[in-house]
């Protein structure tokens, strides 16, 4: 490349083994007019074929001209797996992603960063319900966000009760009503402005965007089916397969035809009224929660136990504290059919185990069905491109090699809530997703870990937790070698409106001998997913409990009662302060 007075410096490479065969280098030829304004001429040593290109247009260019001179620098093709030619196979893409959740998401750019060609096709099917979304998956439209944004609507109907006592002045707090039509409509406005913001961003980093359903035709082939039911095929060398999951209904009369889930209450077109929740997971209470806290009556329907996967004595506290909010729980029941009465309410006939089985039925404005998610992967034809399923084929979901996220088909790989027996959390299908990119086409052999990750779940008092549940502990450990560290704690600004402290709680789980290394932290309170991030980081650094009673707490918070834990379930002694400070 002749060398100029131009400002332009293309980036060198240690190594010709380094430059990728199908690199180009561009190079703007400046017209004269801007480089008089600049003070230098650009004038290239002239080579052969620069003398017969002036030879046939001329040596003075005119100002409203721009030619580009591409100069095509041919290498030897590098010998690491960071990124092949295009060509070696007639591929078109290095790279497919099918889904635009988060995973897929960071995945497709992180890939783009690192010099591949990408195309992430995302397409959503309707609910039953006629509920559709734009790019960016569960967690910006259906999940997360949403969630948190009413969850926050929630809490700010409690602060209206609490503020009284703290000096703000107004009529009867009772008299305050919440509009959900002025809810929803906030909170999908957020969501469209970061389904734009998602899109751009695939621009600018020149992912390629394809709104189209997609399936396998070979291990190979991807297939995008559009709109307008034209299909278009893409070629690729490798495969992500980032579709996500959605909810599952029961298989029961007027179940689909006339209930809801939660890929629908956050649109929905009027207020929810009285609400049974279907289900005890956590997507299930967390929707109870902020439903009860906007002034609706619910009731939550359980059919064995609150928060399975969770710790289990923080599961049992969660749903006490919810009772004394005002929630109602039937444990032990199932629903048997959904009705739809003249009025437009649901008659729900249920059934009871136990000491007061039988049947019984209620009417309800809403009712919503948290009962689970399944996998995406029905319509991918996962067949054609050899991909097997997790359990032998018997689940929905992917079995990944956890090195490297590769299914049974060398090229295709998965994340995301795809995957069989993998925390459904966006930060893991986000890191995971980097992570895939990263080491096709960055060179990098880092692996995932999917140990010790932090999650909350926000229920009206939140619950935070990372590490191994109470019972995990003891099945991995025994009983007999772990210690578990815990107490009651009164947060200050619960003093003056005298709110309920009853079920502010943590604890530790450590092992009993040595510096006693922690193995999981468990906090029940407010800002719960805001305290636990920290000590999320300390714990993957090997956290114990001589560090964590060394360390000195801010005061006053809620976070320090970790540094002051003291009394051990084993002892038998009262874990109750007296103060806030004692």
């Amino acid at each position: 490349v002749a060398r100029t007075q131009s400002t332009f410096k293309p980036k060198p490479y240690k190594r010709a083994e380094d430059v990728h065969p199908l690199h180009f280098l561009h190079h703007e030829a400046v017209d004269s007019r801007t480089q008089r304004q600049r003070g230098a001429i650009h004038k290239p040593r002239p080579t052969s074929s620069a003398a017969s290109l002036s030879s046939k247009k001329g040596s003075h260019r005119s100002s409203t001209a721009s030619p580009k001179l591409i100069i095509r620098c041919s290498f030897k093709a590098s010998s690491s797996n960071t990124m092949a030619p295009l060509n070696q196979e007639n591929y078109d893409y290095d790279l497919v992603v099918i889904g635009g959740g988060s995973g897929g998401l960071a995945c497709a750019k992180q890939a783009v960063q690192l010099g591949a060609k990408v195309a992430v096709l995302d397409f959503v099917k309707p609910s039953p319900q006629g509920t559709r979304w734009g790019l960016g998956g569960t967690c910006v439209n259906v999940g997360c966000i949403p969630k948190k944004l009413m969850h926050q609507a929630s809490l700010l109907g409690e602060a209206i009760h609490d503020s009284q006592p703290y000096g703000w002045q107004f009529a009867d707090p009772a008299s305050v009503r919440h509009d959900w039509a002025t809810l929803t409509e906030s909170v999908q406005n957020h969501i469209k402005s970061v389904n734009w913001v998602t899109r751009v961003d695939l621009r600018d980093q020149k992912v390629e965007y394809i709104n189209g359903l997609g399936f396998f035709r070979d291990a190979h082939t991807v297939v995008a089916r559009m709109k307008n039911d034209t299909e278009r095929e893409l070629r690729t060398k490798h495969v992500v397969i980032a579709v996500g999951g959605r909810p599952r209904y029961p298989d029961i009369p007027g179940a689909v035809e006339h209930c809801i889930t939660s890929d629908d209450i956050f649109s929905l077109p009027r207020a929810p009224g009285k609400t049974l929740l279907v289900g005890a997971g956590y997507i299930g209470l967390e929707c109870a929660g902020f439903l009860k806290g906007l002034g609706y009556d619910v009731t939550v329907m359980v059919r064995s136990i609150l928060l399975r996967g969770f710790d289990q004595q923080m599961a049992t506290m969660i749903g006490d504290s919810m009772v004394e909010k005002g929630i109602r729980f039937h444990h032990k029941t199932r629903p048997l059919a959904v009705e739809k009465q003249p009025d437009g309410r649901l008659l729900v006939r249920y059934e009871t185990e136990g000491a007061e089985s039988g049947t019984a039925e209620d009417t309800f404005d809403t009712v919503l069905f948290a009962i689970g998610r399944q996998a995406e992967t029905g319509s991918l034809q996962l067949d054609k491109a050899g991909v097997v399923t997790a359990d032998g084929g018997k689940s929905d979901k992917l079995d990944v090699d956890d090195e490297s996220h590769r299914t049974n088909v060398e090229n295709v790989y998965a994340v995301g809530d795809v995957l069989y027996r993998k925390p459904e959390l966006t930060p893991v299908a986000i890191h995971a997703g980097r992570i895939i990119a990263r080491r096709l086409f960055g060179g990098s052999s880092e692996t995932m870990d999917y140990r010790d990750v932090a999650t909350t779940v926000f229920t009206p008092l939140e619950y935070g937790c990372v590490g191994l549940s109470e019972e995990a502990a003891e099945a991995a450990h025994g009983k007999d070698n772990i210690e578990v560290y815990h107490a009651y704690y009164k947060p200050t600004e619960f003093f003056v409106p005298q709110r309920s402290v009853r079920y502010c709680y943590l604890k530790t789980v450590a092992l009993r001998e040595g510096d006693q290394r922690v193995l999981g932290l468990h906090f029940l309170g407010p800002a719960a997913g805001e305290v636990i991030q920290g000590f999320a980081a300390a714990l993957k650094c090997g956290l114990t409990m001589k560090v964590l009673r060394n360390t000195v707490g801010i005061h006053p918070t809620v976070a320090e009662e970790f540094t002051r834990l003291a009394i051990t379930k084993s002892s038998g002694l009262d874990p109750t302060p007296a103060t806030c400070c004692s």
